[in-house]
C-alpha cells in the first residue's frame, strides 16, 4: 500500500488535510506527526493502544470512507501501519 499523500497521522494513518485534524502538544501547538484523535495535549489519547488494535479499529473506518471491503482495508493497514513513526518506535529494540 502506498502511503497517503500530504501529512497523515503517524499513528492511525488518517490524512490530516485541515488544521483541526492535527493533534496538539502540551503547550497547545499543533503536532505535525499525530491527528487529533490519537494525540492531545502532548499525550496519546490511548497510551495502551497496540498496533494490532489500531489496525482493527481503523479498518472499518477506512472501509467506510473509501468504499473498499473491511478485510482489504485491514490488509492494506497491516502493510502500512508498522512503518509509521508511533509503531516503529514501539517495535524497535
Amino acid at each position: 500500500m502506498q502511503a497517503p499523500r500530504g501529512p497523515f497521522c503517524q499513528s492511525c494513518s488518517m490524512p490530516m488535510d485541515a488544521p483541526e485534524k492535527f493533534g496538539t502538544d502540551a503547550d497547545g501547538s499543533k503536532n505535525q506527526d499525530y491527528c487529533v484523535h490519537c494525540y492531545q495535549n502532548g499525550e496519546f489519547t490511548d497510551a495502551n493502544a497496540t498496533l494490532e488494535g489500531m489496525i482493527e479499529s481503523c479498518a472499518g473506518i477506512m472501509a467506510e470512507h473509501t468504499g473498499i471491503e473491511r478485510e482489504q482495508a485491514k490488509a492494506q493497514l497491516s502493510q502500512l501501519m508498522p512503518q509509521l513513526k508511533r509503531w516503529r518506535e514501539t517495535t524497535s529494540g
